[in-house]
Formats: C-alpha cells, sequence, structure tokens
C-alpha cells in the first residue's frame, strides 16, 4: 500500500506533464514542462532502483536536453504566425503507436523470468582488480573499454562534421550566431545564477562515477550545459574553432585513452590492460580527460559551424 501511495503520483505526474509540455502554448512553457518531465522521471527511475540511469535522465533528459531546447527556441524567436497543428489522423495515429509502444515495453517486462536474466554477478566477481566501486564504471572501462574508445573518438569526428558544414569564407570563425545581452528575464536570471552550482554539481558527478552512480559522460553534459546556458543569454561568445586550446581539449579525451591502452602493450598484457595496482589511478586520469572531452565537444556540437568571428 505504502508502494502504490509512492508510485501513483509520480505516474499520475509523470502522463501530466508530457500532456502539458505537449499541449503548452509558448516555447517557454513547453521548456519547462519538458525539464518537469525529465524530473519526475528521474524520481521513477529512483523507484526502479536503477540510480545510473535516473542520474543520465536528470543530467542528460532534464538539463542538458533542455538547455538545447532553450538555445533552438532562441533561434526560432517569437512567429507572428504560430505554425498550424498535425492533421488529426496525424495526431490520432501517434498516439496509437505510442499505446501500442506502452504495451510492448508492458508486455516485454512482465515476461521477463524469475529470477531477470543478469551480468550483475560476474561483474561485481571481476571488479576487484580494477580498484572501483562502480561496477558500471568497471565494465566500460575496463571490460568493454575498447567500446568506450570509439564512442570517445566519435564525438571528435562528430566536431568535425558539424564544423565543416560551414562555409569556406567561415572556417576558423567562432560557432553558432551572437546573441543580445539579456538584462532582465528568466533566461538571464538562469545563466547568472546556475553555472556556479552546476560546475560544481558537474565535477562531483565526473569524480564520484568511479565509486557510485555518475561518470564522465554525465558530469561533462552538465558542464557543457553550464558553457551553453550563458551563451544563449548573450554572457559569454565561444571561442573560435582554429584556437588551438578548444582543439586540445576536445581531443584530451581520446587522446590520453589511447595512450594508457598502447602503454598496455609495454606494461600489461596487452592493448588497454591496466598493469596491477594501477587501475584506478590510470581509469581516473583517463575520466578526467574525457570528462573536459565530453564537455567541449556536446558545446561545440550544439553552438554548430561556425558562424562569426570571435570576440576578440
Amino acid at each position: 500500500m505504502t508502494a502504490l501511495l509512492l508510485d501513483l503520483p509520480l505516474a499520475l505526474g509523470l502522463f501530466g506533464a508530457g500532456a502539458a509540455t505537449l499541449l503548452a502554448r509558448s516555447l517557454f512553457g513547453a521548456v519547462l514542462g519538458f525539464i518537469s518531465t525529465g524530473l519526475i522521471a528521474t524520481l521513477v527511475w529512483v523507484r526502479l532502483e536503477a540510480p545510473d540511469v535516473a542520474l543520465t535522465e536528470a543530467v542528460i533528459g532534464a538539463a542538458a536536453t533542455s538547455v538545447i531546447i532553450l538555445y533552438v527556441a532562441s533561434r526560432i524567436g517569437n512567429r507572428a504566425t504560430p505554425p498550424a497543428p498535425p492533421p488529426i489522423a496525424q495526431r490520432v495515429l501517434a498516439g496509437i503507436l505510442s499505446a501500442l509502444l506502452a504495451v510492448l515495453l508492458a508486455h516485454a517486462l512482465f515476461s521477463l523470468p524469475e529470477p531477470a536474466p543478469s551480468l550483475a554477478a560476474p561483474v561485481l566477481d571481476n571488479i576487484a582488480p580494477t580498484g572501483l566501486g562502480n561496477p558500471v564504471t568497471a565494465v566500460l572501462m575496463a571490460h568493454r573499454a575498447i567500446d568506450t574508445l570509439l564512442e570517445s573518438a566519435v564525438l571528435v569526428f562528430a566536431v568535425f562534421a558539424i564544423w565543416s558544414m560551414a562555409p569556406e569564407r567561415r572556417w576558423g570563425r567562432a560557432p553558432g550566431p551572437a546573441f543580445m545581452a539579456e538584462a532582465h528575464g528568466p533566461l538571464a536570471f538562469l545563466a547568472k545564477v546556475l553555472p556556479p552550482i552546476g560546475i560544481v554539481i558537474g565535477v562531483y558527478i565526473a569524480w564520484v562515477g568511479a565509486d557510485a552512480p555518475g561518470g564522465k559522460f554525465q558530469g561533462g553534459a552538465v558542464l557543457a550545459a553550464m558553457w551553453v546556458l550563458p551563451w544563449i543569454a548573450g554572457l559569454v561568445a565561444p571561442p573560435s574553432i582554429s584556437d588551438m586550446r578548444l582543439r586540445l581539449a576536445i581531443a584530451a579525451g581520446p587522446l590520453v585513452f589511447l595512450m594508457v591502452g598502447l602503454m598496455g602493450f609495454a606494461v600489461a598484457e596487452g592493448f588497454l590492460a591496466y598493469p596491477p595496482g594501477y587501475a584506478k589511478t590510470l581509469i581516473l586520469l583517463i575520466e578526467t580527460a574525457m570528462t573536459l572531452s565530453v564537455a567541449a565537444a556536446m558545446a561545440c556540437m550544439i553552438a554548430g559551424p561556425p558562424e562569426r568571428r570571435a570576440r576578440p
């Protein structure tokens, strides 16, 4: 009965926040509804005893994605004539498909055997050599390190691909448009208040990921959002893409990861193998560099291709 009293309001709140987002009549109202939906979904994942997923939802779903939507909204501006709503048939079809997907997910969940299949036990049995307390980080940085290395490299190539969309005459300039500084309003207020708090939270999330839910991707996403927010409020300007410091920040994570991996040939059993007693130290070194790269890469991907001259 106690569980029902906790779960029922969360379920109703999740549907209510989603409906408010879809029915909002202003861009800012829709963003607030989206943030509310992400925060409630975070609590739902906590209730499902999935702290890593809950943290990812809070960081990516409620924070970073909301900043991206604010950025898009600021570029769209206030339309003189709002866009026409989609046809009734299209909305009905979307509702039917959403309901069907929900039914399929519920069927898959309730069809799991008892106990549900899990690799948690083998991971916990082999986590000691890494010196880590978080099994998710141990899997990503030790047992599936090659996948994580490739994911980090994808971020670099994604930034290059976005930069390559700029015309040749704009190459080397600062990415994204120049925003007018807002002296007042909710965006200016958030841009001044949130970054100091968000930077501390982002660094903490990245650091604590070795032994608790968190890590480089979540922490880096928070740091990127805390830079993008004052940028779209007109308080800061991005550096030009020719700035060597920016390029090194983007490439730092994959480069450090690759160097540690190659060092494994000389001091361990092979590529991406850690020498005994130094696994946690090297993993923390990689995580630190990766946090910087994720933050810089995500901020550059949100900003887009070069559009204007860098601020002198």
